[in-house]
């Protein structure tokens, strides 16, 4: 795919270019991967820097820097490796020429150890990208920790993130130490604190909570600005309105092979008779759930098979960053499994959830399509939305998406899909793509199956 820039992407690739450690605050859908990963081509191309250093979110590791490289003509040539899995295999991986090396969070003071044992002061990358600065927060985590021993010693870092400081600016301190080393906001976070907040609730001596002084927020911006470039989406993504945006996850070898063992049992036997849309939905159906993550046994009991949905809905609401989002949702232990995952979440019902959602008092709102998807006006309450499960009916899906998607929505609209590769949710999403009838598209989707099988 030919790259051809927004103004803004080619905006915020010279910031980076341009400010050797710099935060990039890009709000969700305006591309911050292939912005960086494009700022990166041009460094290397340059002699700037020769190896970098991703850190990530495990599954945002796993997939999405690899795959946007491959997505784009100009980033074909980018060597990437994974830096994951056991301790062998990351050595294993860390030993490979590359252009850029990808690891989870998780493993960046395992790294930073190893680096130090084998070069001593010597650091082996020139770039570092934190894919969610905002992840670092904490200053008394091991994250931090382990960046802020390799901070110094490396010439370029770029930390990417949505909202820097969704709950607090006092969030900030901690990301803007990891790119100035305490030159703009203190060496330490007291100081920060102290200077730029008052206590809240206290206890005596213990201080539940710090209150920003008046006018403190304008200079906390103004001692950042040299080195943090903030976009919002709504400022910036005029057309289109709307973005359609597929989030792949990828099946552990156990819940492949469910899958696989239950599409064959199930697709053979009507391999011989006529497919009509009654078996086809039986057939698809249980596939949906599997993919999904769970099945239905009697009873409306259900086995968990898998987590990667869920795995994936978490990274898609840590990437939000504090901004509303209204899950998606087919089957009912999707329902279950996702509130007991996230214990806020909330179930749309009726209208005390529709008030509260649209009054910003909801942040994880999850709904069924087929009762959400007529009527009601959720687009005061936030702009995001992710498809958990897929549903074959065009019309659900459209209106279901109109809950956000209509006038009165004052920002761009995300359409996030979960989508399990190499399952039934591969043949959803190419029907809703084509606009098809549901009943043909099951009745299809099955003889494409059987055919699969048979052949």
């Amino acid at each position: 795919m030919i790259y051809n820039p927004w103004d803004y992407q080619r905006a915020a690739c010279e910031w980076i270019l341009s400010h050797p450690k710099c935060g990039l605050f890009l709000e969700m859908g305006l591309g911050k991967t292939v912005v960086t990963l494009t700022a990166i081509k041009t460094l290397l191309d340059d002699f700037d820097v020769s190896r970098v250093l991703v850190v990530a979110p495990l599954r945002v590791a796993a997939t999405v820097w690899a795959e946007e490289a491959k997505k784009w003509d100009h980033l074909q040539e980018l060597r990437i490796v994974k830096v994951l899995g056991s301790a062998e295999e990351r050595n294993a991986a860390l030993e490979q020429d590359a252009d850029i090396y990808v690891i989870n969070r998780e493993n960046l003071r395992w790294l930073t150890h190893r680096e130090h044992e084998l070069h001593s002061s010597h650091w082996y990358f020139d770039m570092i990208v934190l894919d969610e600065l905002s992840s670092f927060k904490n200053p008394k985590a091991e994250r931090f920790k382990a960046i802020k021993s390799a901070a110094p010693r490396t010439r370029r870092i770029v930390g990417l993130t949505g909202t820097p400081a969704p709950n607090s600016l006092l969030d900030l301190w901690s990301q803007i130490f990891i790119l100035d080393g305490g030159e703009r906001l203190g060496k330490f976070v007291t100081n920060f604190r102290t200077k730029y907040f008052y206590p809240g609730r206290v206890n005596g001596p213990v201080v539940y909570d710090w209150v920003l002084k008046p006018g403190a927020d304008k200079k906390i911006y103004e001692k950042i600005g040299d080195i943090c470039m903030s976009m919002t989406a709504k400022d910036y993504l005029q057309l289109p309105k709307r973005r359609d945006i597929s989030y792949p996850v990828t099946l552990n070898s156990g819940a492949e092979k469910a899958y696989k063992t239950m599409e064959r049992d199930l697709v053979l036997p009507v391999a011989e008779e006529a497919i009509t849309a009654q078996n086809a939905a039986v057939l698809t159906g249980k596939l949906l759930q599997l993919s999904n993550g769970a099945i239905y046994t009697q009873d409306d009991a259900y086995i968990t098979i898998h987590d990667a949905k869920l795995d994936a809905l978490e990274d898609l609401i840590e990437a939000a960053n504090g901004s509303p989002v209204l899950v998606y949702y087919i089957f009912k232990h999707d329902a279950a499994r996702i509130q007991q995952r996230f214990p806020d979440a909330v179930i749309l019902d009726g209208p005390e959830e529709v008030n509260a959602w649209n009054a910003g008092k909801i942040p994880l709102l999850i709904a069924h399509p087929a009762s959400a998807g007529h009527g009601l006006n959720l687009q005061k309450g936030g702009h995001i939305i992710v498809w958990f499960g897929l549903t074959w009916s065009l019309e659900l899906y459209m209106q279901a998406n109109a809950r956000l998607y209509r006038q009165g929505q004052s920002q761009p609209v995300m359409v996030y899909h979960i989508i399990a590769r190499g399952t039934m949710d591969e043949e959803v999403m190419k029907v809703l793509a084509r606009k098809e009838n549901r009943q043909d598209a099951l009745i299809d989707a099955v003889k494409a199956r059987v055919r699969c099988y048979a052949g």
